[in-house]
């Protein structure tokens, strides 16, 4: 009789064990991370791999581990309420049913979990070899169990087999959300991860240099104003035209006039701009920055002239315009400092009509929608339904506008105040 009572209480650690086991794998399977699964693996670690292939069948891996644990749950249950039955009658039921809740929820579930969400990746690892054949010993009941419940919840209106529409990028974004750190470091990085990711929803008409602040050479000026003006220019590449503004001929590149200076003995008789020219490369101003980033890798060009739909030059875009894009402003001793924002006390941002609202939410952390407009004055336009007039107010998406100036027909000059601030 002692023996078996002996043998009954080895019985129920042991299942409670097994119980703490299949409590922990569920949890550290369930959230270990994929990235450092993948990377893993391609570094030739197997286990990696191995925990990657039993997470592609999420459902069959908790229908094995739910079974596992319910069973020996119940069993420990059962031969606790069968010894303590015998010790104290009736009351046993009681006693077992209190005993075992407690050591259940505390050695069965809420200690190895919190093991193995602090472990998941090591401890997924770990156990990946053991978890692939106890879901190969139960997968006929776990199939068996998981063909009921998505028919028992189609049939109240659920078909779990159109769930989980979200996408990577989308959980790549949400990722890069919950990276924390030093705040202005972390911001920076944030932004940047953000940018790449949304290279390919983003068109180059969004951040090309409008043909009004593009800096053009007329190729009927004699060849003294056309080095004149290219060496006055802060861009190395120029468009050059003739007859009209809109009739683009070719790129001249700042390198190549000092080149043919050079080899003509540095005198300027006798250079033809349209031999050192190369020819314009057009582009439409919907295609994306990530096509185009592409598209100037292959071609090994840096500068394109952007065209509408109707064939019209709007701008140009050149390959720093893109990487800026991604890393922020990139100022060199030839740029020319043009202020768009100024800090002012309160929480007030002093930003002219012209400044990009993709600019704005990188800086700031923002999140003032771009999807119909790229700039403020855009955005205002937008959401006012008219021309404001100097001194009128506004507020949406969470921002107080105060329309400071304009000219004619453009809002040149913006206060902004985020309401929450």
């Amino acid at each position: 009789m002692e023996t078996m009572f002996l043998i009954s209480i080895l019985s129920i650690l042991v299942l409670l064990v097994l119980s703490a086991f299949f409590s922990g794998s569920e949890t550290a399977l369930t959230g270990v991370s994929d990235a450092r699964m993948h990377s893993l693996e391609k570094d030739g670690n197997p286990r990696a791999g191995l925990v990657i292939q039993i997470r592609e069948k999420k459902d069959r891996m908790i229908g094995a581990l739910l079974l596992g644990n319910n069973m020996v749950n119940i069993l420990a249950s059962a031969l606790a309420t069968s010894i303590l039955i015998k010790m104290f009658g009736e009351a046993g039921v009681f006693y077992a049913t209190l005993g075992m809740t407690f050591l259940v929820l505390i050695f069965a579930e809420v200690l190895p979990k919190t093991f193995a969400l602090n472990y998941a990746d090591d401890m997924a690892m770990a156990i990946a070899p053991v978890i692939r054949a106890v879901i190969f010993i139960f997968s006929p009941i776990s199939e068996m169990v998981t063909a009921i419940v998505r028919w028992v919840l189609k049939m109240m209106g659920f078909d779990v087999s159109l769930a989980g529409t979200g996408t990577n990028i989308d959980e790549l974004k949400g990722v890069i959300e919950l990276h924390q750190g030093p705040e202005k470091e972390t911001q920076e990085q944030r932004a940047m991860l953000r940018s790449i990711l949304e290279l390919a929803e983003v068109d180059v008409e969004d951040i090309m240099i409008h043909r009004s602040k593009a800096v053009m050479i007329n190729a009927d000026l004699p060849i003294e104003q056309i080095v004149e003006q290219a060496l006055e220019s802060p861009f190395s590449r120029l468009p050059l035209w003739r007859e009209t503004p809109d009739n683009i001929i070719g790129v001249i590149h700042v390198k190549w006039l000092l080149r043919e200076i050079h080899s003509n003995n540095g005198k300027l008789e006798g250079i033809s701009i349209d031999e050192i020219a190369s020819d314009p490369w057009f582009i439409p101003e919907n295609t994306s920055l990530y096509d185009q980033l592409q598209a100037f890798r292959q071609r090994r060009e840096h500068f394109a002239l952007v065209i509408d739909e109707y064939g019209s030059y709007q701008g140009v875009v050149t390959l720093e315009d893109i990487l800026e894009e991604i890393v922020g402003q990139i100022d060199d001793e030839d740029d020319i400092s043009v202020p768009g924002v100024r800090r002012q006390p309160n929480g007030i941002y002093l930003v002219n009509g012209n400044v990009t609202i993709r600019d704005l939410n990188r800086e700031f952390e923002w999140n003032m929608p771009d999807e119909e407009y790229s700039t403020l004055a855009g955005l205002i336009l937008h959401e006012a339904q008219k021309l404001p007039q100097v001194g009128q107010s506004f507020t949406f998406h969470g921002f107080r506008f105060d329309i400071m100036r304009r000219l004619r027909n453009q809002i040149t000059l913006v206060k902004v105040k985020k309401m929450d601030d």
